[in-house]
């Protein structure tokens, strides 16, 4: 198969190595000054054992003439409609599409760019990012990969092309994992992200940081009780266990986690807040369920954009 990534940033770049060092056919579509970047530096990935360094294939948006088998996307929401245009030349007929983004606005604008029927569900766990040095590093290691059709069917058995596509992705270093239901998976990680990005931007600070007082533990379940709700009421429950593991995780005593979105927004840089609690809040009102902790952090986040404008 042929690939293409579209972005290098750590997460993109991670698992773009990693399948081109177990000899996939890789491209990375990227913009010029990281295209220079990587060809002069080349693509490492740190954090690792062994740390993995490989000379990527690379082009830019002007240089792509050829269509491709698979193509991966991975840059943020906020990139997606120039990243759409961008790669529209490598879509042939028989072109997969396979997006990284959280949230699931992007999969209305990918449909309605090259129809839902290319576009399979995908979801990835990695934490890393890049260094100072513009190099990925991987904090833990944690590098999963799950894709599944949009629409299950009637049999639930898993289609012919994430047959392949899976074979494709089983490499050292990479947790592939097919599902049925790509989307239901999706959902699954909306309702924890979305949680996890509440909680955190709202009390300021990491989840041990939150639990360890009164009221925090109780907080964290109100606002992931939302959440499944809003998923429920869109057609995809999340099961009992897959909360309860939320749950543990986003309560656990000493835990520095924090989502990534606030990690952005402490940071003043660009963020997907609108995409990932934004979006939420939207269906949530479309559909009548009430969230108002998760409304109260899309003002926080609106607020906080507010005065960021004013600053310049």
């Amino acid at each position: 198969m042929k690939i293409l990534i579209v972005g290098a940033g750590a997460t993109g770049a991670y698992f773009g190595a990693r399948l081109a060092a177990a000899g996939r056919d890789v491209t990375f579509l990227v913009h010029e000054k990281r295209a220079q970047f990587l060809a002069a530096r080349g693509l490492r990935i740190l954090g690792i054992d062994p740390e993995l360094r490989i000379e990527p294939k690379l082009l830019t948006a002007g240089q792509l003439q050829e269509t491709f088998d698979v193509v991966v996307l991975t840059v943020k929401a906020s990139a997606l409609a120039r990243a759409i245009a961008d790669l529209a030349p490598a879509v042939g007929p028989n072109t997969i599409i396979v997006p990284f983004i959280n949230g699931m606005a992007h999969m209305d604008a990918l449909a309605a760019a090259f129809g839902a029927e290319k576009v399979l569900g995908s979801v990835v766990h990695l934490v890393g990012t890049i260094n100072h040095d513009r190099d990925i590093e991987v904090f833990n290691p944690i590098s999963r990969w799950t894709i599944g059709e949009q629409d299950a069917g009637k049999t639930g058995e898993l289609s012919p092309r994430v047959q392949a596509l899976l074979a494709e992705i089983t490499v050292p270093g990479i947790t592939a994992v097919a599902v049925p239901n790509g989307l239901a998976t999706m959902w699954e990680k909306w309702v924890f992200i979305a949680t996890a990005a509440t909680v955190t931007c709202l009390m300021r600070g990491p989840v041990g940081d939150i639990v360890q007082y009164p009221g925090g533990s109780d907080f964290i379940e109100a606002v992931l009780a939302e959440a499944a709700a809003m998923s429920a009421a869109s057609g995809f429950p999340v099961s009992a266990e897959e909360l309860a593991g939320s749950l543990a995780f986003l309560t656990a005593p000493g835990s520095l986690f924090t989502s990534s979105l606030y990690r952005d927004v402490t940071a003043g840089l660009p963020h997907e807040g609108e995409h990932i609690v934004g979006d939420f809040v939207r269906r949530a009102q479309e559909l009548g369920v009430d969230t108002p902790l998760l409304n109260l952090a899309l003002l926080q986040l609106r607020v906080h954009d507010a005065g960021m404008v004013r600053r310049g």
